[in-house]
């Protein structure tokens, strides 16, 4: 009744799961609007996982609803001073505006705690919230690595199955990123297996229990952990109608990430040093795919000319190009 009574409104509808009935509802009350000529804009549904909204949506409005993820912070929303603090302490506002790292680390672990014991109950899926933290810390520990269900499962004693369900959960919460790998034929053995990244660099330095920044740059995965901040911060930024991969042959030649326009395709090496170097693998795998561009991004602060016909710039650069592709 309240949705008809205010049909001529824009209504807003947060934690949209907590009441999935109301989607077929909704349904009722779009139809009737169509009809009377008001065509698009009457909900604005928030939520904060997809897999309801997405059941749910799939079922009753097909043909009626478009999607917006809003990702965390990103480096263009911050700017070149504050690179560093979004890098340490990720992209959730109240992590990354805490008054001192210490307090951002708290939020970080009262977040991941209340998300596992209170949140994912409330979409369905009855894990215990012990385990299902062993499996996102052994996430992060894999953090930009080939994912192997088997080791996993071994780890956790449960099935490949059970593996592939705790991980399509993370990915529904938008809290990992199953980069897959690409998939044209190029006449070479490609690797199968997608890579895990969990998708916020402050929730990964607290899941691998970083104490600070100094310790990160002394930590062995602090390589890998710049690599998914550079990744979530191009892939936040994209067009939504680019897709990104990453590319790896059985031989070893790879590219970290391939940006996938539909015309043409991106090479992106992503190297924490200010002084990058690209291995023998990363032109094997150009040749082999031909993109039209090869990036590296470094931790530098200028763009410059490299080899074979690669440049290197700086994240925040690569960033303000893609953006102005959206103009």
């Amino acid at each position: 009744y309240y949705l008809r009574q205010h049909s001529d409104k824009l209504i807003v509808l947060d934690e949209i799961h907590k009441a999935p009935e109301i989607f077929q509802e909704m349904r009722g009350v779009i139809d009737e609007n169509r009809r009377a000529g008001r065509k698009a804009g009457q909900f604005l549904i928030l939520g904060s996982a997809a897999i309801d909204l997405l059941r749910q949506s799939g079922e009753s409005l097909a043909g009626r609803i478009s999607y917006s993820e809003m990702f965390p912070l990103n480096a263009l929303e911050v700017g070149d001073d504050m690179l560093q603090q979004l890098w340490w302490r990720g992209g959730y506002p109240d992590s990354f505006l805490s008054k001192d790292d210490r307090l951002s680390d708290i939020w970080r672990g009262d977040f991941i705690r209340t998300y596992l014991e209170r949140d994912v109950p409330e979409f369905g899926p009855r894990i215990s919230s012990e385990r299902l933290r062993r499996f996102w810390t052994m996430l992060a520990h894999l953090h930009g690595g080939l994912l192997n269900s088997a080791n996993l499962a071994r780890s956790l004693e449960v099935d490949n199955k059970t593996i592939t369900n705790y991980l399509d959960l993370l990915v529904d919460l938008l809290l990992v990123r199953r980069l897959e790998p690409w998939h044209t034929n190029v006449g070479k053995r490609l690797v199968k297996s997608p890579k895990v990244y969990i998708r916020d660099s402050g929730i990964l330095h607290t899941l691998l229990q970083i104490p600070n920044f100094e310790a990160l740059l002394g930590n062995p995965k602090l390589g890998d952990s710049w690599e998914g901040y550079v990744i979530e911060n191009i892939v936040s930024t994209l067009p939504a109608s680019v897709r990104p991969y990453f590319y790896r042959t059985a031989a070893g030649a790879e590219i970290d990430l391939v940006l996938d326009f539909g015309h043409e395709i991106w090479a992106v090496e992503i190297k924490k040093t200010t002084a990058p170097k690209l291995t023998k693998g990363f032109h094997i795998a150009c040749d082999d795919l031909k993109p039209a561009r090869k990036l590296v991004v470094y931790g530098g602060n200028e763009a410059f000319q490299m080899k074979e016909g690669v440049m290197a710039t700086p994240l925040i650069q690569l960033l303000n190009e893609i953006d102005g592709m959206k103009d």
